[in-house]
């Protein structure tokens, strides 16, 4: 069952469209990465559903009840929605334990608990204004959570800060959902942060809803160069390319037209594949990705080759 719907957004500003009748459903602990290029309306859309910014048109209905506007109540924002934006300020000054009692509405033992997920315990007698970066987005985080809420609404939680702390982050995030029971929409710009992460993933484009469904069904099958781009590197291959047929048969394989770097390999020989020449490598510490110039296209091969120069000859295959 659905705890948020999301039925017809539009939002214009500046005289033009920052969402347009966006609609979509999440259901209890599932988790939603929403993507899209700056401008394309990622923000103004989690402040719509957390009650924080103003709707035109569409509405928002959260546990079958309707989410008030900011025009609608005295108070703005839904207590059962928490939002933490991407700037996650803290009041300077203060002692961390300090800050988070103003905003407690849970019991003793469930601050704890809470504390003890979200890796702050150790934290809670320092001032904000000595915290690292990571430190402060998990102490705003902390703060969203002690308020109870069951949907938490994270704008760009990744943002600046180093692997380490992002790594922390991801934990305490994945925790938060496990053990406090708890659903959860995601802002990212990085594949690696929303493929391994999201239920499901929603594509904005200039305020429109492009695409949506599971991580495997967009990264495999995106509507268009936009969505594939969002995701990671892809090629593009024409009805006509040497590529698409089967050795000595001439029948087709795929009827894909986005391929990604792993949807090719690299073979030993003319017979097995179609020549190339390679134009660049990349090192991404797990593998390399070969940018090569075959049969008129250029594709990108994941190998384990470390070998590969710029300017050599090699074979590509599709992967079996």
């Amino acid at each position: 069952m659905a705890i948020l719907k999301v039925s017809g957004i539009s939002k214009k500003g500046a005289g033009k469209f920052r969402l347009r009748d966006i609609s979509f459903t999440q259901r209890g602990r599932q988790r939603i990465a929403v993507i899209g290029e700056t401008g394309s309306g990622k923000s103004t859309l989690l402040k719509i559903i957390a009650g924080l910014v103003q709707a035109d048109s569409g509405k928002v209905e959260f546990n079958q009840k309707y989410v008030q506007g900011p025009a609608e109540t005295l108070v703005p924002g839904h207590p059962g929605i928490g939002y933490v934006s991407q700037d996650f300020e803290l009041p300077k000054f203060l002692r961390v334990d300090q800050v988070l009692d103003y905003a407690n509405a849970v019991s003793k033992a469930y601050a704890e608990t809470l504390f003890s997920v979200c890796r702050i315990a150790h934290l809670l007698d320092r001032r904000t204004d000595s915290l690292s970066g990571g430190e402060r987005q998990r102490i705003a985080l902390a703060r969203v959570l002690i308020s109870s809420p069951s949907l938490i609404l994270l704008d760009e939680p990744f943002s600046n800060l180093d692997g380490v702390h992002k790594g922390i982050l991801k934990d305490v995030i994945q925790d938060v959902i496990n053990r406090l029971k708890i659903s959860c929409i995601l802002i990212s710009h990085e594949p690696a942060d929303i493929l391994p992460w999201a239920d499901k993933i929603l594509i904005l484009k200039g305020g429109k809803l492009v695409q949506k469904g599971s991580p495997l069904k967009v990264y495999k099958t995106p509507v268009n160069e936009y969505a594939a781009g969002l995701l990671g590197s892809f090629s593009m291959l024409n009805n006509s390319s040497k590529l698409l047929k089967r050795k000595g048969g001439g029948k087709k394989i795929s009827r894909k037209k986005f391929f990604r770097p792993e949807d090719f390999e690299l073979v030993s020989s003319r017979r097995k594949g179609v020549p190339g020449i390679v134009m660049d490598v990349q090192y991404f510490g797990s593998h390399y990705e070969a940018s090569v110039d075959c049969d008129g296209s250029l594709v990108a091969v994941r190998t384990t080759i470390d070998t590969l120069t710029k300017g050599d000859m090699v074979y590509v295959s599709l992967s079996p």
